[in-house]
Order: structure tokens, then C-alpha cells, then sequence
């Protein structure tokens, strides 16, 4: 789907580009909790790694707290959601997990958190970065929004030079960032042929089966309905351009 035409802010910088976002060479996506890249951008990211894309995930919390059990054991459901993280990006054929292990809920944005996303851009050097748009309007999870808004605040810091120098890393620009669950989306990328590996990508994390996922690990006619759902909800997405199945962004150029 193309995107906005190109035009400069008061500060002359380019705000959009008219081209078609073609697959990158590389890419990294950043997620609040695992799960969230796979509910994001799953299908994007089978869709380009596919087509030899690099991609590096990043979690920032440890998922700790995703649990409607009370009888769950925190640390042990943080250390099973790891396992279930691999198993999800071994799916989506990404080939570098990372994790920040912050604790889950509890997410706050600080100049440290800044320096550390400046610091996985600077390492990783994606020409595309995906990830939560904090501008949502009612972004309900606290971790959402802090992830989004040091995620971003972190490719500008990335990009100049005079950010954390002490990092010793050169400067790095990504082409685009993506970022789901948009308001006002403007990019939208095909995943009708990725459909079925974004769904068993998420069905990797079985420990969220009776939280985000519906019950689908309990029964088989509630994994239907969950792949219903997210059937529905691809189908929206993809309307606007014509396409059977999508995941949509807002496309901004750093």
C-alpha cells in the first residue's frame, strides 16, 4: 500500500516517502511482552524473513504477570514464556531473541530506557523497525505505551551522533518504522499467504491460551474461535487496500 506523499516539517525534514516500503534486509521488532510482535507483525515478518529479511526481536519485560491463575508462580511462568518466545520466533524465522527482562506491569519510560533502545538500534542497525504506537488513543497497557515511546524517542536518539556517545557505536538511521495497532494507519502489508504461521506462531505461547487467546489451549472450539477472531481482524485490516488478510501500521521516516 503506498503511503502519504512526501512533504517536509518546519524543519525541513522528510516526513513521509511515496514509495511502496519494499522487504529489508533487515529488521528489528520490539515488543512490550512476548506475544505482542506475533499479535502485531507476525505475518509481516514471515512474510519478509521469507524472503531472506534478517530479523532481531526484542521483549523488554519478562511477561510475569500474564497470568489469570492464581496459583501461578511468577518466576516460573517468566521463565516459561522465554522458552515460549524461541519456539515462536524459530516459526517466524527470526534468528536473534532478545530480552530486557524488565518486570512485567511496571514498565516505566526513562532516559535509561532511551539509551538502551538507542543502543539495540545502534548494535542491530535494522533498515526497519516495528513496534506499539504510542500515540494510540487509549493504549490501555502501561508497558505498551513506555515500550512505543522509548522505542521511538530511541531510533531519534539512534540516528545523531551526539546521542550517548559513551555507547561508542556509530549512528544508525533506519529507512522506516512501523508501528501496529495505528489510529491512523497508512501501511498495510499482504499476510493472506502468512496467515496460518502468524496463528501458529502465537499458539507457541500456550501459557497465555486463557488470557489474550480465548481459552484455546483448553478446547479445540475455543482455538477455532480464536483463529476466528483473528481472522476477522486481519480481513479489517486488509479492506482499505483490497487485500484478504493484512496487518496495518503507521509508516513514519525517521
Amino acid at each position: 500500500m503506498p503511503t502519504n506523499p512526501a512533504f517536509r516539517n518546519i524543519y525541513g525534514e522528510l516526513d513521509h516517502t511515496p514509495d511502496e516500503l519494499s522487504v529489508p534486509a533487515s529488521a528489528l521488532a520490539v515488543g512490550a511482552h512476548p506475544d505482542d510482535i506475533e499479535f502485531g507483525a507476525g505475518g509481516t515478518l514471515a512474510k519478509w524473513t521469507a524472503a531472506g529479511c534478517s530479523v532481531t526481536m526484542l521483549i523488554v519485560t519478562d511477561g510475569s504477570k500474564g497470568s489469570w491463575d492464581p496459583a501461578v508462580d511468577p518466576s516460573e511462568l517468566a521463565r516459561r514464556r522465554v522458552d515460549e518466545q524461541a519456539a515462536a520466533a524459530a516459526v517466524l524465522g527470526a534468528g536473534d531473541v532478545r530480552h530486557l527482562d524488565y518486570p512485567d506491569g511496571e514498565l516505566e519510560y526513562t532516559m535509561a530506557l532511551r539509551e538502551i533502545m538507542c543502543r539495540q538500534v545502534r548494535e542491530v542497525r535494522p533498515e526497519v523497525v516495528i513496534s506499539h504506537d504510542p500515540w494510540r488513543r487509549y493504549q490501555l497497557h502501561p508497558d505498551h505505551r513506555a515500550t512505543g515511546w522509548a522505542i521511538m524517542d530511541g531510533v531519534i536518539a539512534a540516528r545523531d551522533h551526539l546521542f550517548f556517545p559513551e555507547q561508542g557505536l556509530e549512528a544508525h538511521r533506519p529507512n522506516a518504522v512501523l508501528l501496529w495497532s495505528a489510529d491512523e494507519a497508512d501501511h498495510i502489508e499482504d499476510i493472506t499467504a502468512q496467515f496460518d504461521i502468524k496463528i501458529e506462531a502465537l499458539l507457541c505461547h500456550s501459557s497465555q491460551g486463557t488470557t489474550t487467546m480465548g481459552g484455546a489451549e483448553q478446547a479445540e472450539d475455543r482455538r477455532e474461535a480464536f483463529v476466528a477472531r483473528m481472522r476477522r481482524w486481519a480481513e479489517e485490516q486488509g479492506r482499505p487496500a483490497g487485500l484478504s488478510l493484512a496487518e496495518s501500521f503507521k509508516r513514519i521516516t525517521p
